[in-house]
């Protein structure tokens, strides 16, 4: 499914063909009405998710360390803990609990009665075992923890992380590690390439049946945590374009619908939705490239654009403008600075704008914006061929800065070439998608110069190109903190900067797009309780498939 660089954040399944047209049909008020009905084939008991693109088959590969792995190995396999794809709050999962009294060195305790789906019992030696895997096979160390871990050892079930400097963030990149079986995996030659068709994992769902079109998962009696799950089965078809989605009786799915009161609303009075921010949408400048280098012409764009207008046309009003300090909001509301005007909304104001522009050497000759050589200013935006919202996010913008005199035109190559552009630097202006729930990874990712790579040269973090000894200063003392109150103050340092440096211009919230019915089964996470992200990927099914009850039943706390 489609991703941002805060993954899986903020991009869209797009309508396309004779699902759009369809939908469409229904949402203008045609007499022909979508209409959604469960299959009567599927027991009360069972959840039926459109969480695994089939495209348009599936292939058996349940290895969680393989980019194209089915997406249902997150309910096969277990974290040590589970982060909250909203706000970054860690939970105990295999690990029933941690420690880190100084920023060089984790301790992890392992649950009892965690076991593997043959009945045997998960170890610490199956944990280390894991952690020597990934070393061992670098291609499959997708999260990087090498880069961070030095070593690791157990005493019992006591695993002690030792870190290859002052690290306190590493927690959860280490915790988030899946673990897999030591007597089953330390037989496989090559585990980058295994496809592990028939996974034995510690999670809460067995695979139960697998063909090209749909496979299913039953609920494992043994699981720690089995208690929890009143779900007994799980279907994943691999037909889930929009019109599956809207028509084929869908528990749960997660796609961008447009006009989703119209269309996946309508279909059935159980349908719900909720879209609650996952990362940042805004204008990313090269800051190694003249004239973005110069905060002066930054602020000038900040004071230029009115961020709700671009979000309101870009993604149909369901996202709010996000506010100029790098969080996401409500989700992380306990870590705003209260000292920030507006929760970090700049105001639009032509006025100041154009005074901030000829701060920076332009003129404004009462039409048209001017750079110091007298030269028309005209700025060159790329985008992604095929990214529709984000498109309109550039075109609004093109409108809102021709007020001004400033002509934008637009380069929009396919998405390959977009991605290798902002990570080469070949690139003036872009929009792009940053920060996550996990605030300091979001700025470190984003921020920091130990990611710099000048024009030319590939990184895929800090592709803008910034540097500043004050950010650095402030993600330093971070990591080498580990109490929560100065980890706070810290994080309002970086909000500050980010506010008063504006290394991005930030327009509005990329949205996670969960859409669920709570005919059959409820305690779904939304805004009223938004224990989790509503996402069908990641660690969030883990924590919905402990929530959820089958209707009439009391949701579990």
């Amino acid at each position: 499914m489609p991703s941002t660089k805060t993954p899986r954040v903020g991009r869209r399944t797009l309508l396309t063909g004779a699902s759009a047209a369809l939908l469409a049909g229904a949402a203008s008020g045609c007499s022909l009405q979508v209409r959604s009905r469960p299959d009567p084939t599927i027991g009360a008991d069972t959840l039926q998710i459109a969480g695994d693109k089939g495209n348009p088959t599936f292939t058996a590969n349940f290895n969680p360390y393989q980019a194209n792995a089915r997406t249902s190995v997150g309910l096969i396999y277990e974290p040590l803990i589970l982060l909250n794809p909203l706000d970054g709050s860690m939970d105990p999962w295999l690990a029933a609990d941690w420690e880190q009294s100084d920023p060089s060195s984790v301790t992890m305790t392992l649950r009892k009665g965690a076991t593997w789906s043959d009945g045997t019992p998960l170890t610490a030696d199956d944990v280390l075992f894991t952690f020597h895997m990934l070393k061992e096979f670098p291609a499959n160390d997708l999260k990087g923890v090498w880069g961070h871990l030095d070593s690791l050892e157990a005493d019992g079930q006591r695993i002690r992380f030792t870190l290859k400097g002052a690290d306190s963030p590493a927690v959860g990149i280490l915790g988030a590690t899946l673990i897999v079986p030591e007597h089953i995996w330390a037989d496989v030659k090559d585990p980058t390439t295994w496809r592990n068709e028939q996974p034995v994992g510690s999670g809460p769902f067995t695979l139960a049946s697998f063909t090209p079109l749909q496979y299913s998962m039953d609920r494992f009696a043994g699981h720690w945590a089995a208690d929890d799950v009143d779900v007994e089965h799980i279907v994943f078809p691999a037909a889930t374009g929009e019109l599956d989605v809207v028509t084929k009786g869908y528990d749960w799915c997660y796609s961008f619908m447009s006009d989703v009161d119209a269309t996946w609303g309508a279909a059935n009075a159980h349908n719900r939705h909720w879209f609650p921010p996952g990362g940042i949408i805004g204008l990313h400048p090269n800051h190694d490239k003249a004239p973005f280098d110069d905060l002066d012409v930054r602020r000038g764009l900040a004071l230029a654009i009115d961020g709700d207008a671009v979000g309101q046309a870009a993604a149909e009003g369901y996202m709010d403008e996000a506010g100029q300090t790098g969080l996401l909001l409500p989700n992380q509301e306990d870590l705003l600075d209260p000292l920030i005007p507006a929760k970090g909304i700049i105001a639009q104001d032509a006025k100041a704008a154009i005074a901030s522009f000829e701060k920076a050497g332009f003129r404004h000759d009462g039409s048209v914006m001017r750079t110091k050589d007298g030269d028309p200013f005209t700025i060159a935006i790329t985008t992604a061929n095929g990214y529709t919202d984000w498109l309109r996010a550039v075109q609004e913008v093109q409108r809102q800065l021709g007020k001004i005199g400033i002509e934008v035109t637009i380069s929009a190559p396919q998405a390959a070439a977009y991605e290798a552009a902002l990570s080469d630097g070949d690139f003036t202006l872009a929009v792009g998608s940053s920060n996550s729930s996990d605030a300091y990874q979001g700025y470190a990712n984003l921020l920091s110069s130990e990611y710099y790579q000048s024009v030319g040269k590939t990184s895929q973090n800090n592709r803008i190109r910034f540097r500043d000894d004050e950010v650095d200063d402030l993600l330093r003392r971070y990591r080498e903190s580990v109490d929560e109150d100065e980890q706070t103050q810290i994080i309002h340092g970086l909000e500050q900067a980010f506010y008063e440096k504006i290394p991005i211009i930030s327009l509005y919230y990329g949205g996670l797009w969960g859409l669920y019915n709570d005919g059959r089964f409820t305690g779904w996470p939304d805004a009223e309780d938004p224990y989790t992200a509503p996402q069908t990927y990641g660690s969030s099914p883990l924590k919905v498939l402990t929530r959820l009850r089958r209707a009439g039943k009391e949701s579990a706390s």
